[in-house]
């Protein structure tokens, strides 16, 4: 904690209570980055000398990560600390010149997590791209899909698939939306107020790769709304990879036996030799939960502040990264998983005794045989109980049990060829009729699998294009502190890098 001047001696125990050394390692880079894009500016304003700003910049080049003082407060005071240590108080003391830690601060967690919503980008477009894969195999392959965990309707694996990657690529947009805001340089606020000094907030922003400035002092330094933009965005991606892993473990049991899970991502029991139980996949839907506890614990914490800083902020920040790492690990190991299931290809069996075909069967009376449909939909629920009731399925039903049927629950005659029945328990016959788009007919499918294979490759590059803006950032900034901190005068140089 900074002491000395206006306050005595700090507590030990209070040090340790405030200090956010443990966490800061992520922001280090980010740190060393923001001071030497401030000195940068600071001399080229000509608010420090020239020859002060070099001998800063040279100092900032000589730190790293794994160099600064694990016993500062926090990361900011390591790196103006190891400065001061190297050029004297008299140099080394200007490198705080018109900034404040409450600036410095939200500009670093912006800086990383640019930086990590990019690679979460890459994970999150690595599943796209397993589950693609994946349903480019399955085009044919039929499952039932269930309503209320009841047996429902016959769809491909493929377009099961196709809904996860659809649900995907909403949280893909949601991420590069959150990632606009991000990308805003609030640097050059100060503590609040911005400063008296002729500082260039522009030119901060320019050197560490952003998009524009966060104009308003007190917004820039008092909100975190950026973090809790994002958070939002991880926890609805957490509930989308959760249901994912919930369907997988309610469809791998043997009551349901749609997919069988590789054995590298099961266990076994410590008792019972027959379980192949799939772990992997409940701590997926677990950590889902600290992914959602961790965005409501950041928004109580916020919602109640004052304006501008506080530091119950310090206290945000570590669950975002936290939820930041659980997604990407969980992105990461579903995209291993997915190409590894085994599906299964015996449904008529589960589908006969689930009357699957039953809402074909009320459809096909209203298209072939002018029967309204809410009529057609009271019949056939009554050939269904009676097929129940005698233990029977929708196999065995005969145009003369549905004619009876019908003329006693909705006194209707109603002969039906028995074609027509069978046509309505033929799964595969079923699924090619549901050619609507976005239905699981193969060739929608093979529509979609084109489509969205193509989206995920202009995905593939835009996200790639990021990375290297922020890449090409760096370089420049190195670039320069590399000349400057070895000039003695400014002559020359402005008009070399007169273009940043």
């Amino acid at each position: 904690m900074l002491h000395g001047g206006r306050l005595g001696d700090v507590r030990e125990d209070v040090a340790k209570f405030t200090s956010s050394h443990k966490d800061d390692a992520r922001l280090a880079d980010a740190v060393l980055a923001i001071n030497k894009a401030h000195v940068v500016m600071l001399m080229e304003q000509k608010i420090i000398q020239w020859q002060g700003g070099a001998k800063i910049l040279k100092a900032l080049q000589n730190q790293s990560s794994g160099k600064l003082d694990p016993s500062a407060e926090d990361v900011h005071m390591a790196v103006e600390e190891a400065v001061l240590a190297e050029t004297g108080p008299e140099v080394g003391g200007n490198l705080h010149i018109a900034k404040s830690r409450n600036d410095q601060v939200t500009t670093a967690i912006r800086m990383q997590l640019r930086k990590e919503l990019i690679e979460l980008m890459f994970a999150l477009l690595g599943m796209q791209e397993s589950l693609l894969e994946t349903a480019s195999k399955h085009v044919d392959t039929i499952i039932l899909q269930y309503t209320h965990l009841q047996p429902a309707q016959p769809v491909t694996f493929a377009h099961y698939l196709l809904s996860h990657v659809d649900a995907l690529g909403r949280d893909l947009q949601r991420l590069q939306s959150a990632y606009e805001r991000v990308n805003l340089c609030p640097l050059g606020s100060g503590a609040l107020a911005t400063t008296s000094f002729p500082i260039n907030r522009k030119k901060t922003a320019e050197l560490l790769g952003f998009s524009d400035v966060l104009e308003n002092s007190i917004d820039a330094v008092g909100s975190r709304d950026f973090i809790l933009e994002t958070q939002a965005a991880l926890a609805l991606m957490a509930v989308n990879l959760s249901r994912l892993a919930e369907d997988l473990i309610i469809w791998s049991s043997p009551a349901f036996g749609t997919v069988e899970l590789p054995d590298d991502f099961t266990s076994t029991s410590s008792i019972m030799p027959q379980k192949k139980n799939p772990e992997v996949l409940e701590v997926i839907r677990a950590k889902a939960s600290h992914v959602l506890g961790d965005f409501v614990a950041s928004v109580a914490a916020v919602k109640s502040l004052p304006s501008t800083y506080n530091l119950d902020f310090q206290e945000v920040t570590p669950k975002l990264w936290v939820s930041m790492d659980t997604l990407a690990s969980s992105l990461n190991l579903f995209a291993k998983l997915m190409p590894n299931l085994k599906v299964s290809v015996d449904v008529e069996s589960k589908a006969a005794a689930g009357f699957v075909g039953a809402t074909e069967l009320a459809n096909m009376l209203v298209s072939k045989y002018n029967i309204a449909f809410r009529t057609s939909h009271k019949v056939v629920g009554a050939l269904v109980k009676a097929l129940i009731d005698s233990k029977q399925t929708l196999l065995n039903a005969t145009p003369e049990m549905l004619q009876k049927i019908a003329l006693e629950v909705a006194d209707i005659k109603l002969l039906v060829k028995e074609e027509d029945l069978v046509s309505c328990t033929n799964l595969r016959k079923l699924i090619e009729t549901y050619k609507v788009q976005g239905g699981p007919s193969p060739v929608e499918v093979e529509r979609v699998l084109i489509k969205r294979t193509q989206n995920l490759s202009l995905a593939k590059t835009n996200t790639a294009n990021l990375k290297q803006d922020l890449a090409n950032a760096e370089n420049t900034l190195e670039s320069v502190v590399q000349t400057y901190s070895l000039s003695n005068s400014p002559s020359n140089i402005r008009l070399k890098n007169s273009n940043l």
